[in-house]
């Protein structure tokens, strides 16, 4: 039989259209609560539209790069869908990066336009200033944000009421087009421009939707920023089934208890460092939340007396597993009612694997890299874990070499070590070798090292991580200092603040000569095991 397709039965698929069928079929419901501001899903359409249709006058079209630093407010949102409905491409930067960097990843992508949260101005300024770039930027006085309105750039809102009649419909001709560009560090520490396609894009949200159990009654808080994985796909999710997006700027475990309360949140995404913070509160004695709260989490696993506290809080924490490449969650641990009969500590550690891949990722395997042959099931055995399917990212921009090199075989080559378990599941071991996941944030340790051997005191340097009680990792180096210098972890710290942002400093400094192989390499398993004793 001949497959036909027709306009009747063939769109491009694009998450764009999520928000304008809900403005065309329930767009009374609540779509967006921002402090005491609320928008109707109808109203999130006509500002999207406004902002997409003033980006269009201002020459921004097809495969346009806009650059936005701004936290998990509604202009985020907005700008997640106006500037592709116009087939441009959005690149939300992290708001936690130093100068030099959001310098070089607006460079890189050849940003035509920067939205900024006037809260980073300053940074955008410094940033563009580095690059040598003089970019149109559209400032968001948001009152919230404590700053005094600043008049010299154009500002968001003025910007966006030019009227939204301009645009009717997503202009998307081709699924395959890029939809979003994230940097993410690799292990080298130079940021990758992970790039996102429109079928990509809506198949994940849809996956997020269907793994998680959301629907329309579900109220999803915003706690995990929007600028990394675009807020792992949930900024589609939520919106595909007409739920409501809880929105703030910063949050504290009082501040999201207080919201989880008031709004009857449904479901939100956390950071291990986020579910500590909860887990830890005083303000948390003796609570419990007459409705399901639902928590996703990803990073490293969460200890069982973490998520023993959470669960009495009436708090469920379903672990899944992804990265900047696979639009976020590409593997999940489904909650099996067979575990409720185990005891605890062997539930707790069903709980805390990765699991099994969502629905749109076609294939998962755990392998030998070098032979690409497979490992037994048998939850002992490790090899790196490999990935197939819709939720991978279309490629590296402007870097065809490092899409070919994690493309090899046919496989997303993650980098990551685990374990594959009889039932299918998944269990990491290991990160890659040179990445610390602190609070959520990827860390490259060789970048850090760089800065180290920049001091002229400093001999030799390696950096692994170390726990952390409310980081989950942290940063720790080990510095071999040259003949003669006294330099100490103060004056370190001190130096790498002109290089590195916060997060990335070392929390903890051990002078000592630094454990090699044979052939001169450093053995970083045994600092590694130096460090697993220590503790921030």
């Amino acid at each position: 039989m001949k497959s036909t397709q027709h306009k009747a039965n063939f769109a491009p698929l694009s998450p764009v259209n999520f928000l304008l069928r809900g403005a065309n079929f329930f767009g009374h419901r609540t779509a967006v609560i921002y402090g005491e501001t609320r928008f109707s899903y109808h109203k999130f359409s006509n500002r999207a539209r406004g902002l997409a249709a003033a980006l269009k006058n201002a020459d921004i079209g097809a495969g346009d790069i806009v650059a936005i630093l701004a936290l998990n407010t509604p202009e985020m949102l907005e700008a997640h869908y106006a500037v592709p409905m116009i087939g441009g491409v959005l690149n939300p930067l992290n708001v936690r990066l130093d100068v030099a960097t959001i310098a070089q990843a607006l460079s890189h992508s050849r940003a035509r336009l920067v939205i900024c949260d006037r809260e980073f101005l300053d940074l955008a300024q410094q940033a563009q200033s580095h690059a040598a770039l003089n970019l149109p930027n559209v400032v968001i006085n948001d009152p919230a944000a404590g700053f005094p309105i600043d008049r010299s750039f154009i500002d968001y809102e003025e910007f966006i009421s030019e009227g939204s009649e301009v645009i009717k419909t997503a202009d998307i001709e081709d699924e395959t087009q890029p939809i979003s560009l994230l940097y993410t560090s690799g292990t080298t520490g130079t940021p990758k421009g992970v790039v996102y396609s429109h079928r990509g894009a809506y198949l994940a949200g849809l996956s997020n939707a269907l793994s998680f159990g959301l629907t329309h009654d579900n109220i999803f808080l915003w706690t995990w920023p929007m600028f990394h994985s675009n807020g792992l796909s949930f900024i589609w999710s939520v919106t595909a089934v007409g739920g409501t997006h809880i929105c703030g700027r910063n949050f504290d475990a009082r501040k999201i208890f207080d919201l989880i309360g008031r709004h009857k949140i449904s479901h939100f995404c956390a950071a291990p460092l986020v579910l500590n913070m909860l887990a830890n509160d005083t303000s948390a004695t003796g609570m419990r939340f007459s409705h399901a709260v639902n928590c996703i989490t990803g990073g490293s696993p969460p200890p069982s007396s973490v998520l023993c506290k959470l669960e009495r809080l009436g708090m469920q924490v379903t672990h899944q597993y992804g990265s900047s490449e696979c639009h976020g969650p590409a593997t999940v641990a489904w909650r099996q009612s067979e575990w409720e009969h185990l005891d605890e500590q062997e539930r707790y550690k069903r709980i805390a694997r990765q699991g099994v891949p969502t629905p749109i990722m076609d294939d998962l395997i755990v392998a030998d890299p070098k032979t690409m042959k497979l490992i037994p099931r048998d939850g002992a055995a490790t090899g790196e874990i490999m990935l197939r399917g819709n939720a991978v990212m279309s490629g590296y921009f402007d870097d065809e070499e490092a899409s070919r090199k994690v493309f090899a075989d046919g496989w997303y080559h993650t980098g990551d070590i685990a374990v594959w378990h009889s039932d299918g599941a998944i269990e990491i071991k290991d990160r890659s070798k040179d990445m610390i996941i602190s609070g959520g944030e990827n860390i490259s340790s060789v970048e850090i090292e760089e800065v180290l051997y920049q001091h002229p005191e400093v001999f030799e340097a390696a950096v692994v991580a170390i726990p952390d009680k409310l980081l989950v990792e942290a940063p720790c180096a080990f510095v071999d200092r040259v003949a003669g210098s006294t330099i100490n972890a103060d004056e370190l710290v001190h130096f790498c603040r002109s290089f590195l942002a916060e997060s990335k400093i070392p929390r903890n400094f051990v002078f000592r000569k630094l454990p090699k192989t044979a052939t001169g390499k450093v053995l970083k398993y045994t600092l590694r095991e130096i460090a697993q004793s220590m503790e921030v």
